[in-house]
C-alpha cells in the first residue's frame, strides 16, 4: 500500500485529509517542531534529516500496517461499485442488489428466493433469471479476487477466490 510523505506541521490540513481517508502517511518532522501525537496504527513520524535507509524502514512498516488494515469484507456503495482490497468492479442495478446480499452476509448461504427478492422487489422473475445474473457475477467479481460458489438445494455463498 502507498504511504504519502507529509512535511510537518506545514501540511497539517493535508495530514487531516489522508487521516480521514485512511492513507498510511509518514510525517515528515521539522527539526525546530514539536513531534506530533499520532492519529492511528497508519501514522508515524521520523524528524528530519533523516538518513534514506531509516525514511524507507519506516515507509517500509507503515505499508505493512496499512496492507493488514485493509477491509477484509467485500463493499457495495450506493452507486453499485463493488470495491474489495484494491480492486473495485461497477456492477449493473439488478446484480449490484445481488451482490450487496452477498456481502451482507459474506462466507454465508445467502438463499435463492431471498436473493431473488432482493434482486427483483418488484416480483419474482424467471427461474433462470437469477442463474443468469449469477453466472455474469461470477465472471465480473473473479476479477477483484471473489468467488460464488453455490450450495446445491439452498443458495449461493460469496467468498475470497
Amino acid at each position: 500500500m502507498d504511504v504519502i510523505l507529509v512535511k510537518w506541521p506545514d501540511e497539517f490540513e493535508r495530514r487531516a485529509r489522508l487521516d480521514g481517508e485512511g492513507v498510511p502517511r509518514l510525517l515528515l518532522v521539522d527539526p525546530s517542531a514539536a513531534p506530533p501525537t499520532l492519529g492511528d496504527c497508519l501514522e508515524d513520524w521520523i524528524r528530519m534529516p533523516a538518513p534514506d535507509e531509516d525514511v524507507a524502514a519506516r515507509v517500509a512498516s507503515l505499508s505493512a500496517r496499512g496492507d493488514r488494515h485493509r477491509p477484509s469484507v467485500p463493499a457495495v456503495d450506493a452507486d453499485g461499485v463493488l470495491r474489495f482490497g484494491d480492486a473495485w468492479v461497477a456492477l449493473p442495478p439488478v446484480e449490484a442488489r445481488l451482490t450487496h446480499a452477498l456481502t451482507e452476509r459474506f462466507g454465508s448461504v445467502v438463499g435463492r428466493s431471498a436473493l431473488a427478492r432482493v434482486g427483483w422487489p418488484e416480483g419474482a422473475p424467471r427461474r433462470n433469471a437469477l442463474d443468469v445474473h449469477m453466472l455474469r457475477l461470477r465472471r465480473r467479481l473473479a476479477a477483484v479476487g471473489l468467488a460464488i460458489r453455490t450450495v446445491r438445494s439452498r443458495g449461493y455463498l460469496l467468498e475470497r477466490a
